[in-house]
């Protein structure tokens, strides 16, 4: 996915309900009275230890962007329990509208991530011999505590990720549905079997790999933890989660929820930290798979060093996404699919619609998508009617802008600028507005990297087949679009275009989890082997066992009838 993602080597219209945290200005409780002291013993640990994302309840959450008034430090998650760290290292976790201080994530120790690993081996026998039916509804009690716990998860999100909270609901919903999708491993699990001769059969089927991590992004702090947990666990393995520095709270809640749904000691556990961390993942001989979110340099080295260790690796980098726009299309649906594909997430968003190649007399609308655009509200995540929040960080801020800077420089169109734009309440956050530059071309910096921000950059082609070439000559390959009413022309389209996700009037074509997240080129290490949910990340987290058997007929003996339902349970 994008660059500034994870740590590098050098490392709303919805009903919300006030946090129960002495921090917070106003207070409303769930019914029983009890309901947070439960939840605390639960996590084994004193309040002390608890961020503020583990410090709430699925009736009791931040609404608002209210400084935190005693910020506490972030926990691991080890057989169950959340542990606080000894580290010495900390890295400080600041709510991107405000750059208030909202927890401490801390560098773990070289022990402390070993213990993970060990909770994590001793629980693989036993979980690898639950059965499939029991470990289903282990799962379907994880959607539901999942969606109890939705408003909460996305308010964590919110606070310290920027997103918007109908976005983070969002966010919530896509990690939802491949949990939901796991659900029905019954069917997607199921062997091959062939008599090859007389009393003889050979028989195919999928078994755990042992512990897997997760190293996952910034951008979506509940989705791509998602993308591992369910998959991994319902078919046998255990696993290690590296939630990015950057925003742990929503990863924390779903471990505890993992917890609560009956997950045995040992399944989930959390670990933190930033380089050394990765390192820790991609060196342990105990781990045997890895899945990883985030930039190219990052991606790159992981998906190499942990191929030479043995691991196997899926890994998603980064990416360039265009929209071809061709003079026949819906116009106005064009137009409005665009700015939203464009800005939400303020761009943060590995499927963001980054890239617009105008056909035609097409190269003239930009103005028009401009107009679209500052219809839209930047304004912190809380607050009603908010259309896009801040970006993650002053340093991705910082470099948002001297792209932005580059494209002015090298030539190009500022046609709508937001470098200087922040809400009044707000002024402190981390703020650039949508971004429109017109007149660009393959050269330009701001095109040949990719932004990561709300910036939308437009380039100007005669023809269909220039489209075409252009996009397919980009080293990018997670998703395009084209906007057209021709059905012959968007038929062409998806079979002449390279990109692994392809969008017809559709301009963010993630595929729903039943399928599975296809980018490739550069947008996939290895290749594109090992793709993320659907089929394909049932297979990652399985390898296959075939044995052939031979039972003479002629031994066979008589029993006594057994006349109980069988349950296979």
């Amino acid at each position: 996915m994008a660059a500034r993602r994870v740590s590098s080597r050098t490392l709303q219209t919805l009903t919300r309900r006030p946090i129960a945290a002495a921090s917070c200005k106003a207070t409303r409780m769930a019914p029983s009275h009890n309901i947070h002291a439960t939840a605390v013993r639960r996590l084994h640990a004193t309040t002390s230890h608890l961020n503020q994302a583990l410090a709430t309840s699925a009736s009791s959450y931040p609404t608002s962007h209210d400084q935190i008034q005693k910020p506490a430090d972030t926990p691991a998650f080890v057989d169950n329990k959340f542990v606080a760290s000894q580290a010495e290292q900390w890295i400080d976790l600041y709510d991107p509208a405000t750059n208030n201080l909202v927890t401490r994530v801390p560098q773990q120790t070289d022990a402390e991530m070993t213990a993970a690993v060990d909770s994590a081996q001793k629980a693989f026998p036993a979980w690898k011999a639950t059965s499939l039916l029991h470990r289903q509804q282990l799962m379907f009690k994880y959607v539901a505590l999942i969606r109890e716990n939705w408003d909460r998860l996305a308010a964590s999100i919110t606070l310290e990720q920027g997103k918007t909270f109908a976005d983070a609901r969002g966010d919530v919903l896509r990690g939802l549905q491949v949990a939901e999708t796991a659900c029905g491993i019954t069917t997607q699990m199921q062997g091959e079997v062939l008599e090859v001769a007389k009393d003889m059969e050979t028989r195919s089927y999928r078994e755990p790999l042992g512990v897997v991590a997760a190293i996952c992004p910034f951008n979506f702090p509940a989705m791509i933890p998602l993308w591992t947990i369910p998959i991994a666990t319902i078919t046998g393995n255990t696993c290690i989660i590296k939630p990015s520095e950057r925003d742990p709270g929503a990863t924390m809640i779903l471990a505890e929820l993992a917890e609560k749904a009956g997950f045995p000691p040992g399944v989930v556990n959390i670990i933190h930290g930033s380089a050394k961390t990765v390192d820790f993942i991609l060196d342990e001989p105990r781990i045997k798979a890895i899945s990883f979110v985030g930039s190219n340099k990052a991606g790159e080295y992981i998906y190499q060093r942990a191929s030479a260790n043995g691991k196997r690796v899926q890994a998603n980098l980064g990416a360039k996404n265009h929209a071809a726009v061709l003079p026949d299309c819906n116009k106005n649906h064009a137009l409005n699919a665009i700015a939203g594909a464009a800005f939400g997430a303020a761009g943060q968003r590995c499927m963001a619609l980054s890239t617009l190649v105008l056909v035609g007399e097409t190269k003239d609308w930009a103005p028009e998508i401009a107009e679209r655009a500052k219809g839209l509200k930047m304004n912190g995540g809380f607050e009603e009617g908010t259309d896009l929040g801040p970006v993650i960080s002053p340093q991705a801020k910082e470099r948002i802008v001297s792209l932005i800077d580059s494209a002015e420089k090298e030539g190009a169109t500022i046609v709508l600028d937001g470098r200087n734009q922040k809400p009044e309440k707000y002024p402190d956050g981390n703020w650039v507005g949508p971004t429109i530059i017109a007149n660009v071309t393959k050269d330009m910096t701001c095109y040949r990297e990719e932004i990561f921000g709300p910036v939308l950059v437009c380039l100007n082609v005669d023809t269909f087949e220039e489209a075409v070439d252009l996009i397919n000559s980009n080293e990018y390959g997670n998703g395009v679009a084209v906007f057209t009413s021709s059905g012959a022309t968007a038929q062409r389209f998806q079979k002449e275009i390279e990109a692994g996700q392809v969008g017809i009037n559709v301009p963010i074509p993630v595929p729903l989890p039943m399928f599975s997240f296809t980018g490739n080129k550069k947008s996939v290490a290895g290749g594109g082997a090992n793709t993320f949910y659907g089929k394909p990340g049932m297979m990652f987290y399985t390898q296959q066992k075939t044995v052939t058997s031979f039972w003479a007929a002629a031994d066979a003996t008589s029993t006594r009838a057994g006349t109980n339902m069988p349950t296979q349970s």
